[in-house]
């Protein structure tokens, strides 16, 4: 085969290769990228307090326990058990101990199982027994003025109702109680919590003190009243009053979150051109930090905003799904809603349940950038709130600030070596290998004024069924 002169030519290289050029070309780099780092909204809603002793005392008025916490179960295949111990969240055993007796008790509760749709009490019939919800959602249905039926509340597993038939002798239910799911629920007749009286003087001793009790004077919230007097005329005697503050408030410590950064002496002082190491590695670690500090603050069993929200502050949804009407019965319960949180994937949710209904949700100018709302609140991503198993979530609503009794993140006062507000980097020395050693801790916690401050919608369904 011949190769002719422009074939020849065309195989040669007539000029530098661009793989050979890079070698005397400067590379643009970036800056290390992160994939962890979110939008952090929740550390940026919260007015922070700064904490100059490390403990931030939460004093409120004196408030008088009401009995209604959750209720919590055990289970062995499919038979279901109160665990005694609970039956204490019930106003009528609050505060009584004797674990023989309430095991007693807890062994004569019986499993009864409803449909949804079907009626678990009516209203206006004899009420005889107390009923704790094991599993499922009910609805609570009252009659209106002009007869129509008025849904009081929603209520799932933990809730408990009927506990007053204990101890009222004569009583009809005030209103009807409808399964809207499958529904598990544990019942104690009136005539079992009387047998279980009669043999334990203990349980006596304990009702007839709750009997013989006047009770404290409250408004309704459980608060020791302030008596006053308004609407009189000429010269009524005045009451008298004072008000009453809590003998032991609730304390919350500044948490922390902590590491130890480590760095060669070596990459530190030769490998610095065109970025710092030891910056670019402070950097993400701080980024990392500040993650873990907003998951805190949303699920830490101590001061997380989940976990901490007032049991009469937690509804559940009507229907599974997150709804305009869920949305709107948190607005309803506080005052001055500053900020809604809930998972990317609720939000999502939530704007499909919107779509149905043919309602789009406005948005608000937060910090000069347009921001989704619902009734005017900032409706914010957060992907720090758990999803179950199950796949459902919760959506949590909330006031801010001190001066409206809300919700307030604290940190501590100006720190030595401090890089950020709450977070220091103090060094700690090189070691027999020359690696430097950085400790960098961020301090922090939250606090919920008053329980109102703060609303959670529980059992937010996620990728429900559409009609």
């Amino acid at each position: 085969m011949t190769i002719t002169p422009d074939a020849e030519a065309a195989e040669r290289q007539l000029s530098l290769s661009t793989a050979a050029a890079r070698n005397l070309a400067t590379t643009t780099k970036s800056v290390p990228q992160m994939q962890e780092i979110s939008s952090r909204h929740l550390l940026r809603v919260l007015p922070w307090v700064q904490v100059p002793g490390g403990t931030y005392r939460v004093n409120r008025r004196l408030t008088y326990a009401v009995g209604d916490g959750k209720v919590s179960f055990v289970n062995s295949g499919s038979d279901i058990q109160v665990i005694p111990a609970e039956l204490g969240e019930l106003p009528v055993l609050r505060g009584f101990d004797d674990h023989d007796t309430l095991t007693a008790l807890a062994g004569r509760f019986t499993r009864q199982d409803f449909g949804p749709g079907e009626v678990i009490v009516e209203f206006g019939h004899a009420a005889d027994q107390v009923y704790l919800i094991a599993h499922g959602k009910a609805v609570r249905l009252g009659v209106g003025e002009y007869g129509t039926p008025t849904n009081l509340g929603v209520l799932a597993g933990g809730d408990h109702f009927g506990d007053w038939v204990l101890v009222d002798d004569a009583g009809i239910w005030e209103h009807t109680v409808k399964a809207s799911t499958q529904v598990t629920v544990l019942a104690l007749p009136r005539a079992e919590f009387d047998q279980v009286l009669a043999a334990s003087p203990p349980l006596r001793a304990h009702v007839d003190r709750l009997l013989a009790a006047v009770d404290p004077n409250t408004n309704r919230h459980g608060e020791a009243a302030i008596d006053l007097a308004a609407g009189h005329v000429g010269e009524a005697v005045l009451p008298s009053t004072f008000v009453d503050y809590e003998l032991a408030p609730r304390e919350l410590e500044l948490s922390v979150a902590q590491t130890v950064l480590r760095v060669h002496s070596r990459v530190a002082d030769l490998y610095n051109e065109p970025m710092n190491q030891l910056e670019q590695q402070l950097r993400l670690t701080v980024e990392a930090l500040r993650e873990r500090q907003e998951y805190e603050l949303v699920n830490n069993p101590e001061f997380g905003l989940l976990a901490n929200a007032d049991l009469r502050q937690r509804i559940h949804t009507h229907s599974g799904a997150p709804t305009p009407d869920d949305l709107d019965e948190l607005l309803s319960r506080r005052r001055n809603s500053r900020a809604f949180f809930a998972h990317p994937q609720a939000i999502a949710a939530f704007l499909r349940e919107c779509t149905k209904r043919g309602i789009y949700p406005d948005n608000v100018e937060v910090d000069g950038k347009r921001q989704l709302a619902w009734r005017g609140v900032p409706l914010y991503p957060c992907g720090k709130i758990p999803i179950t198993r199950n796949r459902t979530t919760s959506i949590f609503v909330m006031r801010t600030g001190e001066e409206d009794q809300g919700v307030i993140g604290l940190r501590p006062g100006p720190l030595p070596d401090e890089v950020q507000p709450g977070l220091n980097v103090r060094f700690m020395g090189i070691n027999e290998q020359a690696i430097m050693s950085y400790l960098v801790s961020a301090y922090y916690s939250a606090a919920i004024l008053v329980p109102d401050a703060l609303g959670v919608l529980d059992d937010v369904q996620l990728g429900a069924v559409q009609d």
